[in-house]
C-alpha cells in the first residue's frame, strides 16, 4: 500500500512539472489618449475624416511626445516577457559568425567586405591576392564614422583610372546620401563633398562623376516633404559642389527619377528616366561624337529598361517591351525602332531576372525558376556556353567584371545555409568556393527542412510557398507559425538567409512565405496581376497562404502570425483589417497604411504607377476599399498587433505607422491581443542598419510574436 501511495504522489508531481505552464496575463501600460481633430476631405463628394493628421507633422513638440509615450507603453509590456532576454542571448550568439560579400576587382586591388560577427557595420578590405585574405588591409571602416554604427556604407565607385573612389554614405537609414571622395592610394579624403542625393550613386568620367540630387530641403522638412525636380550634375575634382555643372533637369515634370550611367568605355552617357517604380524611358549621348544633345533609345513609359553594357557601336539591354518574362536585345542607337532590335537572349519559360556584362565580351545572367536562382554563362552574341552550377534551392546573386578579367564572383544562400562565395573562371568554366562560413554558424542546418508547395488562390491560381520548420514535424495544427509576404513593385521573395528565422524554427516554429502576384517571381504578367485596381488580388493570395496552412494542420488561426515590411506592411495591415479572425498576431513594419494621402509624402509619388492615386475618382473608388487606415472598424477583436516604425524613415514615412495605431488604439482593445507601436530613433527603412538594433528589433519582434501565439518558454 505504502508502494502504491508512493507511486501515486510521484506521478503527481511528474504530471504537474510537466504539464503547460499557465500563461500570465501581461499589463498593458496605456499611453495617453491621443488628440482627434476635425479635419475632413472631400474626394468627389465623399467626406473621409483624418483625425490624426496632426502626427504626420513628425518634428513638431506634441507629436515628439506622443511617440515617447507610445514606447513607453509598448517597451512596459515588452519588458514582462519572461524569455525577452533568454531571446536576445540566443539570437546574439547565433548572429555572430564571420560574413563576407563578393569580392569584385578595381585596378591592381580586389575588394570586399566582412564582419567578424556582431560588428555594427561591415568593413571594406582589400588585397592583391584572393587566396590570402588574411592579409588584406582596410580601405574603409565605416564603424570609425559614428559612435553607434548608424552611418553606413551606401555605394562605391571608383574611376577608370583607379585613383579615386567615391564613397556614399547613409546616416539614420535614411534615404539621403552624401558622397565624398578618397584617394586609393593614400585612402584619405580629398575634401570632396556632394550632399543631398538620393537614390544616385557617382557614375565616373574622365576627371569626376554624374550624380543626381534634389534641392536642399526647408529647415525640419527633410524626412516628411514631398521630393520634387531631381536634377543631375557632373561635378569636377577639386571643386565645390555649388559649381557643378547641371547636365539634365525638367522643368515640366517635377515628378520624375533621372539617373545618370555610364558604358564601360565610357562612350556612351544614358540617362534614366522614370514617373515611378513601374516604366522607364531611357535616353542616350554618344560621348565620342561629341553630341550635344540625348536622344531618346527606349521610348517610355509603358515598358522596363535596363542598360547592361555597349557592344561596339550596339547597345545591349535588358527589357519587358514583348517579352514580360524580359529578353536581352542589341540596339543600334542610331536606329532604335524595336522593328531593329536584335535578340540576344530571348524569353524563355523562366524569369530572366539579371545580366552583367563579364571580362568585356562574355554575360552571365541570373533566370528564376519557380522563384529559385540559375546561373547560365553566354557570349555577347547570346551563344549559351553553359549553366552554371548551384548547390539546389536558393539564391545567387552576381556582379560582373571589367574588360580583360577571366574572374567572376557569386554568392550562393538558402533559408537555413548562410551560404558561400563562389569564384568563376570564364576561361576554364570552373567554380571553387571562396569562402564559406556555414561551419563556423553555432546552429545545425540539418536540424531544418524546407519544402515548396504550390496552394490553390481564390481563383484558383497556383501561388508558390516555402515551408521551412524542423524535421519531424508533427502536423496538428498547433505548431506557432509565422507566414510572411510582400506581393509588389515587381520584387521577388527568393530563398534568404536569416538568423531570427533560425531561431524561431528552433523553438518549433513554422515559418512560411508566400510568393504572392504583385510580386516579379514569374515576370511583368505576374506583377501587373497584382498591382493598380487588382491590388486586392495580393491581399487574396495572402489570405488564401493563411487558410492553407491552416488546412493543412500546419497551425490554426490561434497560432498563426503575420508580418511583411513597407509594402509588405500594406499587405499585414489589410489582411488584419478584412479577415481579423484569421490571425492571432499581425506585425505590420514600416508599412504604407494610408492609402489615400501616401503619395504627398518624400518620393511617395512614385508609387501611383503601382498603386493609383487618390486624385483620381475610379482609383479613389478602390483604395478605398482596402486602405489599412480607413477600414479599422468598431467592436471587432483585431489580433495582437504591434506596428513596427522608425524616426528617419523618409521612404515610408512615420505618419502612416502613427496614424494607423491611434486609430487602432481609439476603439476598445482586448488586453489579451494589445496593440502596441515600436518607434525606432536613429533609424530608417531597414537599409544601413547597425547589428545592434537589428537584434534589439528582431528581440522585441519575435517576443511579442512568441508570446502571443501561447509560448510560455523557450528551451
Amino acid at each position: 500500500m505504502k508502494n502504491f501511495i508512493l507511486f501515486a504522489v510521484v506521478a503527481l508531481v511528474f504530471a504537474c512539472n510537466n504539464k503547460p505552464m499557465k500563461q500570465k496575463q501581461l499589463s498593458v501600460l496605456a499611453a495617453p489618449v491621443t488628440r482627434m481633430d476635425t479635419v475632413v476631405d472631400d474626394y468627389f463628394g465623399t467626406k473621409v475624416a483624418d483625425p490624426y493628421r496632426w502626427l504626420e507633422n513628425d518634428t513638431a513638440r506634441e507629436v515628439i511626445q506622443w511617440v515617447k509615450d507610445q514606447n513607453k507603453s509598448t517597451h512596459h509590456y515588452l519588458d514582462q516577457i519572461p524569455y525577452r532576454d533568454q531571446i536576445k542571448k540566443r539570437l546574439t550568439e547565433i548572429w555572430n559568425f564571420p560574413k563576407y560579400s563578393a569580392p569584385f576587382k578595381e585596378g591592381e586591388y580586389y575588394y570586399f567586405s566582412k564582419n567578424n560577427g556582431l560588428q555594427n557595420q561591415s568593413i571594406l578590405y582589400r588585397t592583391n591576392d584572393l587566396s590570402k585574405t588574411e592579409n588584406a588591409e582596410i580601405f574603409l571602416d565605416p564603424n570609425k564614422l559614428s559612435d553607434d554604427g548608424t552611418i553606413s556604407l551606401a555605394s562605391l565607385t571608383f574611376s577608370k583610372d583607379h585613383h579615386y573612389a567615391a564613397v556614399g554614405i547613409a546616416t539614420s537609414g535614411s534615404d539621403w546620401n552624401q558622397i565624398f571622395v578618397l584617394d586609393v592610394n593614400t585612402k584619405q579624403k580629398t575634401g570632396d563633398t556632394i550632399n543631398w542625393v538620393k537614390f544616385s550613386g557617382a557614375n565616373w568620367r574622365g576627371n569626376g562623376f554624374y550624380y543626381s540630387r534634389y534641392d536642399e530641403p526647408a529647415q525640419g522638412k527633410g524626412f516628411s516633404n514631398q521630393n520634387e525636380f531631381m536634377k543631375i550634375y557632373y561635378h569636377t575634382l577639386g571643386k565645390p559642389q555649388n559649381t557643378d555643372e547641371l547636365v539634365y533637369d525638367d522643368k515640366k515634370h517635377p515628378l520624375r527619377y533621372f539617373n545618370a550611367s555610364m558604358s564601360e568605355d565610357e562612350r556612351f552617357l544614358f540617362i534614366n528616366v522614370s514617373e515611378g517604380t513601374s516604366g522607364s524611358e531611357i535616353l542616350v549621348k554618344d560621348l565620342s561624337r561629341n553630341e550635344k544633345v540625348f536622344s531618346t533609345l527606349f521610348k517610355g513609359f509603358k515598358n522596363n529598361y535596363g542598360i547592361v553594357n555597349n557592344d561596339g557601336d550596339r547597345i545591349l539591354a535588358l527589357t519587358d517591351y514583348d517579352a514580360p518574362r524580359y529578353r536581352l536585345v542589341s540596339v543600334d542607337p542610331k536606329n532604335p525602332d524595336p522593328k531593329n532590335w536584335i535578340d540576344i537572349i530571348p524569353q524563355s519559360k523562366d524569369l530572366l531576372e539579371n545580366v552583367v556584362s563579364a571580362g568585356g565580351n562574355q554575360l552571365v545572367a541570373t533566370f528564376l525558376s519557380d522563384a529559385s536562382s540559375r546561373l547560365k554563362h553566354y557570349t555577347y552574341r547570346g551563344v549559351f556556353i553553359k549553366d552554371i552550377e548551384l548547390p539546389g534551392i536558393g539564391t545567387a546573386g552576381t556582379g560582373g567584371s571589367k574588360k580583360g578579367e577571366n574572374m567572376i564572383s557569386f554568392n550562393y544562400v538558402s533559408f537555413t545555409d548562410p551560404g558561400s562565395i563562389y569564384l568563376y573562371d570564364l576561361k576554364s568554366q570552373a567554380s571553387k568556393i571562396w569562402k564559406s562560413t556555414a561551419s563556423e554558424a553555432k546552429f545545425n542546418p540539418a536540424d531544418f527542412e524546407t519544402k515548396q508547395v504550390f496552394y490553390p488562390a481564390k481563383d484558383g491560381t497556383k501561388i508558390p510557398m516555402f515551408i521551412i520548420h524542423k524535421k519531424g514535424l508533427i502536423l496538428d495544427g498547433n505548431n506557432p507559425t509565422l507566414l510572411y509576404g510582400y506581393g509588389g513593385f515587381n520584387i521577388s521573395l527568393t530563398p534568404s538567409f536569416s538568423v531570427s528565422r533560425i531561431m524561431f524554427l528552433e523553438q518549433g516554429g513554422v515559418y512560411a512565405i508566400a510568393n504572392l502576384r504583385g510580386g516579379g517571381e514569374y515576370g511583368e504578367e505576374w506583377h501587373k496581376a497584382g498591382m493598380l485596381s487588382n491590388k486586392q488580388v495580393v491581399f487574396d493570395d495572402f489570405i488564401s497562404a493563411a487558410e492553407y496552412l491552416i488546412s493543412k494542420k500546419y497551425t490554426s488561426s490561434n497560432k498563426l502570425a503575420i508580418h511583411g515590411g513597407s509594402n509588405g506592411g500594406l499587405l499585414v495591415g489589410t489582411c488584419m483589417t478584412q479577415r481579423p479572425e484569421l490571425f492571432q498576431v499581425a506585425i505590420p513594419a514600416v508599412g504604407v497604411l494610408d492609402m489615400l494621402r501616401y503619395h504627398k509624402f518624400t518620393i511617395g509619388w512614385g508609387w501611383a504607377v503601382e498603386y493609383g492615386s487618390s486624385d483620381k475618382k475610379e482609383q479613389f473608388d478602390y483604395l478605398i476599399k482596402y486602405s489599412p487606415l480607413h477600414n479599422i472598424k468598431d467592436n471587432v477583436n483585431y489580433p495582437a498587433t504591434m506596428i513596427l516604425t522608425a524616426d528617419h524613415d523618409d521612404r515610408v514615412v512615420p505618419a502612416h505607422s502613427f496614424k494607423f495605431a491611434a486609430t487602432l488604439l481609439s476603439k476598445p482593445v482586448d488586453e489579451a491581443k494589445p496593440v502596441l507601436i515600436r518607434i525606432d530613433t536613429k533609424a530608417g527603412h531597414g537599409a544601413g542598419k547597425p547589428t545592434t538594433k537589428l537584434i534589439e528589433d528582431a528581440t522585441d519582434m519575435y517576443s511579442f510574436i512568441m508570446w502571443n501565439l501561447g509560448i510560455t518558454e523557450i528551451k
